[in-house]
């Protein structure tokens, strides 16, 4: 009889972050999540599985949405 011994895991801080930025650019975007969670790549660290690559949301700034509307 084989004894299978398992770890579990949890997400850090960093990696729950990580996770809601990719759900707020997603909804943004209004884009699929799943491409950017199966592109994560994972880290075990003492606080729980880190994100390596997070993903970077960018706002645009006031002057920028001036701008925008300036053109319009």
């Amino acid at each position: 009889m084989s004894t299978t011994k398992t770890q579990e895991m949890c997400l850090s801080n960093q990696a729950l972050g990580a996770v809601m930025m990719a759900l707020q650019q997603s909804l943004l975007d209004q884009s699929d999540i799943v491409p950017v969670l199966k592109g994560f790549k994972f880290r075990y660290s003492a606080d729980g599985l880190m994100v390596m690559n997070p993903p970077l949301v960018k706002f645009k700034t006031d002057s920028e949405k001036d701008a925008e509307e300036t053109e319009e």
